[in-house]
């Protein structure tokens, strides 16, 4: 099968994490990863991007299947179940909803900047080099650095699923994936 020009998005996965390790504004790139899947379901009521336009899918794949660095196994049912899926969802939508939150605070001059990656939510990683205080406004900075830190928490989380389970066991509770996944149904019915 010919490949396509999107069998190549993989690579927007590492470019993206790497513009973000050098400047933190790049994280704002990242909402393309947000919106387009929701474009694709809302107006063409399918999962076109998940199934064949989604970078962080693709780079799973290729590190699972074509580096063989997955054990192949089945996802477990409860991964896949809807309560899980839809928890996840929700823990999702509330840690983005947190820096949206955080945001409001450093834009209101309630909160300071905080120039920190939180991996899982709660590691924190100083990652000061990436931003000059006074290149913007302190609160797209601070939206930066929060939605870097879900950028980066959930590949790694993909990451570790893929390394244990089949290559795109992310996919079955990705959070934009369950977004797409019910408003599909919704148009579709």
């Amino acid at each position: 099968m010919k490949k396509q020009w999107y069998d190549y998005l993989w690579i927007w996965s590492i470019v993206y994490f790497a513009l973000g390790f050098f400047n933190i504004l790049f994280a704002w790139l990242g909402m393309i990863d947000f919106m387009l899947p929701l474009i694709f379901a809302i107006f063409g009521g399918n999962k076109f991007f998940c199934n064949n336009m989604c970078g962080r899918g693709q780079l799973l794949n290729k590190i699972g299947t074509d580096l063989k660095c997955s054990r192949n196994r089945k996802t477990p049912k409860w991964m896949v179940s809807k309560w899980f899926r839809y928890g996840f969802l929700i823990f999702f939508l509330t840690m983005f909803g947190n820096i949206v939150f955080q945001t409001w605070l450093v834009a209101s001059g309630a909160e300071n900047l905080r120039e920190v990656i939180k991996l899982f939510w709660t590691f924190k990683v100083p990652w000061g080099w990436t931003y000059t205080q006074g290149m913007t406004y302190d609160w797209i900075a601070q939206f930066s650095f929060g939605f870097y830190s879900l950028m980066l928490t959930s590949t790694l989380i993909g990451i570790i699923v893929m390394l244990l389970f089949k290559p795109r066991s992310w996919c079955t509770f990705c959070p934009m994936g369950t977004m797409t996944q019910s408003i599909c149904k919704i148009k579709n019915h």
